[in-house]
């Protein structure tokens, strides 16, 4: 009984370190969203997720228009940002663009939660990672 235990302790801890592995393994997404196009957004968002269902690690850049958006008090995009919460809720990751932020005026306070403010290092980190595509809409 014991040695049963030990080997269904060893499949498990084999299976549960190569599931992070596998998701390496299919590749990161890095999205490029410009535009404040609802249909557009919708595309970009919709296809994030799917993608994201495919074991692929996902990153969204909103910037340029887009970053309205990520701002909850445009009612216009309410859709859009349960997208938003749902690919956060899986482990995606949304960056934003400050200088495109204080261009239209989108303050920190109204952006959608869990939304991360970009940087050199933390936009660059995401799109130059090893194995990264890009698309843009």
């Amino acid at each position: 009984m014991r040695l049963l235990r030990l080997v269904a302790f060893a499949c498990l801890a084999i299976l549960v370190t190569a599931l992070p592995a596998r998701a390496a393994e299919r590749g990161a997404l890095f999205v490029n969203l410009t535009s404040d196009d609802a249909h557009r957004a919708r595309m970009a968002l919709v296809f994030s997720q799917k993608q994201q269902e495919r074991g692929h690690s996902i990153t969204i850049f909103l910037n340029d228009r887009a970053v309205r958006v990520g701002d909850r008090t445009k009612r216009k995009f309410k859709e859009h940002q349960s997208y938003i919460a749902a690919i956060l809720k899986k482990g995606g990751t949304v960056l934003i663009c400050p200088m495109c932020m204080k261009h239209y005026r989108v303050g920190r306070a109204a952006l959608v939660d869990g939304l991360k403010v970009g940087s050199p290092e933390l936009t660059g980190a995401a799109l130059f990672a090893a194995g990264t595509k890009t698309l843009t809409w």
